[in-house]
This record gives C-alpha cells, sequence and structure tokens, in this order.
C-alpha cells in the first residue's frame, strides 16, 4: 500500500517556529497586561468621579423625593380621580391601561411605592 508522505520540516526549522511562537505569545501576553492595566485604572477613575458626583446630587435628590413624599396623597387622590372618570366613561379606559393605572379602585396607602 502507499503511505502517505509527510513533508516534515526539519527540527531546525521547528526549533525556529517555536522560538517564534513563544515571543508571539510573550508579546500578546504583554499588551494584554498593559491593556487591562489602562482599563483598571480609567474604571477606577470612573468610579471615583461617579462617587463624587453622587455626593453632590445627593442632597437634590433627598429634596425631590421629600417633595414626592409629601405629595404622595394628592397623587394618589388625582390617580383615584382618574379611575373613577374612566369607570363612568369606557372611552378613556384604553387611555388608563396605556399608563398602567388599574381601572379597580385600589386602596390609598401613605406609604412610597417599593423600588
Amino acid at each position: 500500500m502507499n503511505e502517505p508522505q509527510t513533508n516534515s520540516p526539519a527540527p531546525d526549522d521547528l526549533a525556529g517556529q517555536v522560538a517564534s511562537l513563544r515571543r508571539q505569545i510573550t508579546h500578546l501576553l504583554l499588551v494584554l497586561i498593559v491593556i487591562s492595566g489602562t482599563l483598571a485604572t480609567y474604571l477606577f477613575y470612573q468610579a471615583h468621579t461617579f462617587g463624587n458626583d453622587l455626593g453632590t446630587l445627593e442632597p437634590q435628590a433627598r429634596e425631590v423625593i421629600q417633595n414626592y413624599n409629601k405629595n404622595l396623597p394628592n397623587i394618589q387622590k388625582f390617580v383615584q380621580a382618574l379611575v373613577t372618570y374612566g369607570q363612568a366613561h369606557p372611552d378613556f379606559q384604553p387611555i388608563l391601561k396605556k399608563y398602567g393605572i388599574p381601572l379597580t379602585p385600589a386602596g390609598v396607602t401613605n406609604s412610597a411605592p417599593k423600588p
């Protein structure tokens, strides 16, 4: 039978190729380390910047939340009036459904909705 002939390169050529691949892998690993370090530094900078921004915006956010909690009973009364209107006028019901307002009256509470 005919045995397939393999054209294997000389051992010196293989050693050269292996050495070349090792250098290439070493260079790629160094580039990966540099890119990873750069990305980690950038993400640390962004986290630091956003932390400072959050500290600056916290008092404003607290004020908005306090205003919302103060006006929550009025908001609930308005929604209840919309539900009552929607029950009396079927043409208005699709608008209530579009904004997720249930057509059945819910119990009015003074607690803020859970996030």
